[in-house]
Formats: structure tokens, sequence, C-alpha cells
């Protein structure tokens, strides 16, 4: 009896690395309080597409906010942006420094944009706000 909960453990501690390991360095930014405070004491940059605010957090995790406003388009469009920044972000998330808190608001001109421009004009940002480990450009 004793060895199946050795077994157990073993299964969940191995479960717990394998979830750690995909999750990697960030989460996400959900509430409106965490977005007003980014808002309110952040730095920000623009460029053709989004604007991008960031914070520390005093954490060792980046947490990722996305906004895209109705003034943008439609709900697919919406959601359609947001896929492509947080794709475009989890690809390259390795190359950002820790201990951020992001929020990249959506322009209207982000509506047609493909998503090499998208992750061009991300990396871009954090390039301006000097918070990429690696200069890939």
């Amino acid at each position: 009896m004793g060895h199946s909960n050795v077994t157990f453990f073993s299964i969940k501690f191995e479960q717990e690395i394998f979830i750690k390991l995909i999750m990697k360095f960030s989460e996400s930014l959900k509430k409106n309080h965490q977005f007003q405070f980014v808002y309110k004491n952040g730095r920000s940059y623009a460029n053709k597409y989004f604007v991008m605010i960031i914070k520390e957090n005093g954490l060792e995790i980046n947490r990722l906010g996305i906004s895209v406003s109705k003034k943008v388009g439609n709900s697919v469009v919406r959601h359609r942006i947001a896929r492509l920044v947080r794709e475009s972000y989890r690809l390259h998330e390795s190359v950002f420094n820790s201990g951020l808190d992001i929020v990249v608001v959506a322009r209207s001109t982000a509506a047609e944009a493909n998503y090499f421009e998208v992750e061009s004009a991300l990396l871009h940002l954090a390039k301006l706000h000097k918070i990429i480990k690696v200069y890939l450009y």
C-alpha cells in the first residue's frame, strides 16, 4: 500500500515539472486593476500597429496583457489580433527580460496585419523598451 503512494507522488511531481516547462516564463494579466496599474505607472512606446506599456512587477515571471478595442474591428478581427500577439510573444518569450508586466494595445491598423508584421512590430517595441536579451535583427 505504501508503495502506491510513492508511485503517485512520483507521477504528480513529473507532471508539475512538465507543466512548468510548458508555461516557461509568463502568465496573463487578467484583472482591470492590473491593466490600470501598468497604464498609470508604466513606460510606453508605439509603432504603426501597437502601443506597448511595461512596468516592472517584482516577480520572476512576465505577465502579458493584450487590449484590442472594438474600434479595431469585430470580435473575429479582435480575437485574431490577440492570438497573433500571444503566439508571437510565446515563440520569443525566452528573449524577453523577466519580471515585467507587459500590456500590448492594438491600434486600428493592426486589423490588416499578418503574422510576420505583428511579430516584427512586437520585437521592435521590445527593442525600444530595451527589454530584449538578444537582439534578433
